[in-house]
């Protein structure tokens, strides 16, 4: 298979992940488009690093994974905390917890 190809799939999959970001308004979904743009990037540096010959991008895409296993920690925690607090899981009430 062509290796762009895979660059193809992942400009797809970020496109797919933007639109989900700026159409949506349940947090949750939100949330997933943005790892859906994540592993849209470490597609990319995969593709990149193969095409290239070396590590350099496999390495970034596993810190990236790094990054985002955080991400994942702390905005569930948040949504959470916005749920048990307004008893609904959309970014428009979200702007009601400043103080």
């Amino acid at each position: 298979m062509n290796p762009v190809n895979y660059l193809y799939l992942a400009a797809l999959l970020f496109t797919i992940g933007a639109a989900g970001v700026l159409i949506r308004r349940s947090a949750i979904v939100v949330f997933m488009c943005i790892e859906l743009m994540l592993n849209a990037c470490n597609l990319a540096f995969v593709t990149f690093s193969r095409m290239h010959g070396n590590l350099d991008g496999q390495i970034i895409a596993f810190f990236t994974m790094v990054v985002a296993a955080a991400e994942v920690v702390v905005g569930l925690a948040i949504i959470v905390s916005i749920f048990r607090t307004r008893h609904t899981a959309s970014v428009d009430d979200a702007s009601l917890m400043k103080l």
